[in-house]
């Protein structure tokens, strides 16, 4: 076998270089894209809460970074959206929320059978108030919203359990409101009067 010579060493050593550059010039931003997700699934902590779009969806503080927060496993009758009108007990679970939250800080946790973010972006997430409170639950418990049974989460069960209590009981939409199925199989109220 043949030796290299020091010229045929330099070029090879060359194109290993180029090639190493190129490599982490394509990995890059899929390293780094990969740490923000990973960070954003871990980040411990409170998180101050700026403001409550609708009965499930928060906007917090996340360390100088205002986050839109979807609260998984709930569905909250609509108040914003384009194709629907406000519907029956929307404003009561807005405010609800609001009077629970706006100003408060809360501990966001991640359901491991969930995806980061849903399909608007926004981060999914399990809200606990300072006290431990699971904001979920107490929604479906009092009647605010249903347990949103679309997509996968480890609580599934548990809250399908606490929207069978709140209906046996009437609490909140349930002894106001008629609920229907929609063609996507989801709960909802009538329109609001």
């Amino acid at each position: 076998m043949k030796s290299l010579s020091k010229r045929e060493i330099k070029q090879l050593i060359t194109a290993l270089v180029f090639l190493i550059a190129a490599l982490v010039t394509y990995l890059q931003p899929k390293i780094i894209k990969d740490g923000l997700e990973t960070a954003q699934k871990s980040q411990p902590g409170l998180y101050e809460v700026e403001e409550v779009s609708d009965g499930d969806t928060i906007i917090v503080n996340m360390n100088g970074i205002r986050e839109i927060i979807r609260l998984i496993g709930v569905d909250t009758p609509e108040t914003q959206h384009p194709d629907r009108p406000l519907e029956c007990y929307a404003a009561q679970a807005s405010e609800y929320t609001r009077r629970l939250l706006t100003g408060q800080k809360v501990r966001l946790q991640v359901d491991p059978l969930n995806t980061n973010r849903d399909r608007y972006d926004r981060l999914l997430r399990y809200v606990f108030t300072q006290d431990g409170r699971l904001v979920e639950q107490e929604l479906i418990t009092e009647g605010y919203g249903f347990s949103y049974t679309q997509f996968p989460f480890e609580r599934k069960r548990e809250f399908n359990e606490y929207e069978q209590q709140a209906k046996e009981g009437k609490k909140g939409l349930w002894g106001v409101c008629q609920v229907t199925i929609s063609e996507s199989g989801l709960e909802r109220t009538n329109p609001a009067m």
